[in-house]
């Protein structure tokens, strides 16, 4: 087991970190936490810094004392960079932590040394206002209800999972989702709403990997297409019989394309 780091405060971000080189930091999606990147986490520590955190008001981090915006996890994100002490870091953002890639590079793009960008999108930018509501209602709907994560996670994780994913993987789905907590999950659906990072991606000069499952129906193909022709020189990779959480689902053939990406710029970011 990892030791469970800190960030300090205002917003304590937790964090662990396994193995030394240049730094990668792998970002959760709206129903995840850092477990979801644990199978990564061993896999890169032989040549790489691997560090995953539970983004605020998720797993042991702190919860947002205001209302959250958005931008918050980029804020976060620097901080921990600060914290560690790495001028540039590789940055692997799985759906909304692809869009918190995409946030933070536009704010702070001399920290980055690669984006990878999988299963996401530039944001809730180009979806129409009816679709953004319904997209919200749809998942507040329940919890307004009474319900917890935990009993809307099996429903959930039939839309999330390929009907290829193996049963560990829908656990390993469900046990995530399971440990949300109502009020930051909350705050999170209605901040991912607000965001656009299509003007951003035009600005983006670092190598970018853009992947995607062939079943996803989260964040379709069709998004990581744009994402792919939108940012210069981006790389595009389709995993096939995978849904949305290609990492947990298809891990060998993730990590495969993912390490191949990584390697030959490995030294771009920040040795630790």
């Amino acid at each position: 087991m990892n030791t469970l780091h800190r960030t300090p405060g205002p917003v304590s971000i937790a964090y662990e970190q396994q193995g030394s080189g240049p730094l990668v930091v792998f970002l959760h999606g709206i129903g995840g936490n850092r477990t979801n990147w644990y199978g990564q986490l061993e896999h890169f520590s032989d040549h790489f810094c691997a560090v995953t955190w539970d983004g605020r008001g998720y797993g042991a981090s702190d919860d947002s004392p205001q209302t959250l915006k958005f931008s918050d996890y980029a804020d976060d994100l620097l901080r921990l960079l600060d914290h560690l002490k790495a001028d540039r870091a590789h940055l692997v953002g799985l759906s909304m932590g692809g869009m918190i890639a995409q946030d933070f590079y536009g704010r702070h793009a001399n920290r980055v040394a690669t984006l990878s960008l999988m299963d996401t999108s530039a944001g809730f930018g180009g979806i129409p206002e009816e679709a953004r509501r319904e997209f919200l209602a749809r998942r507040l709907e329940p919890l307004e209800r009474g319900l917890t994560p935990r009993d809307i996670a099996p429903g959930v994780v039939e839309v999330l999972a390929s009907k290829h994913a193996s049963d560990p993987a829908r656990q390993q789905l469900v046990a995530s989702l399971s440990a949300l907590r109502v009020e930051p999950y909350k705050q999170a659906l209605h901040a991912i709403v607000t965001t656009d990072f299509r003007s951003i991606l035009p600005t983006i000069t670092v190598p970018t990997l853009v992947a995607v499952g062939e079943d996803d129906v989260v964040t379709p193909p069709a998004a990581s297409e744009f994402l792919a022709r939108t940012i210069p020189g981006a790389t595009l990779v389709t995993i096939p019989q995978a849904g949305h959480l290609t990492n947990i689902e298809k891990p060998t053939e993730f990590n495969a394309i993912l390490r191949a990406f990584l390697t030959p710029h490995a030294t771009r970011a920040s040795v630790l």
